[in-house]
């Protein structure tokens, strides 16, 4: 998905118009139709102040990969388990694998 495509799909999501989302990120309603209609790119600048009124990540807005569709609290928690000790990890490892499995095994059996 594209920029302009991401930006319509958030904006819409946050029931915003064109011009309630320019005013939130200090920019004209033709500038936010411009990156919607994918006429122009924004700035980097800009893309840090669209993911912070949509609380996405930049990387959301700006890349296609896997992880781009992380929300930022599934970052900020990411981020938490990367500062925990090793026995920790592994005991939350476990916890979320156990989970993960039931989760499976219920759909398979549905």
């Amino acid at each position: 998905m594209d920029i302009g495509t991401k930006i319509t799909t958030l904006r819409k999501q946050l029931n915003l118009s064109q011009a309630a989302l320019a005013k939130k990120v200090g920019a004209s309603r033709t500038i936010i139709g411009n990156y919607e209609r994918n006429l122009n790119v924004p700035s980097l600048d800009m893309i840090v102040k669209l993911a912070n009124v949509f609380n996405v990540s930049t990387d959301y807005l700006i890349s296609d990969g896997k992880f781009a569709q992380y929300d930022k609290e599934v970052l900020k928690r990411i981020d938490a388990i990367e500062q925990l000790d090793k026995e920790t990890k592994s005991k939350l490892f476990f916890l979320i694998d156990s989970i993960t499995q039931n989760f499976k095994a219920k759909q398979a059996y549905q």
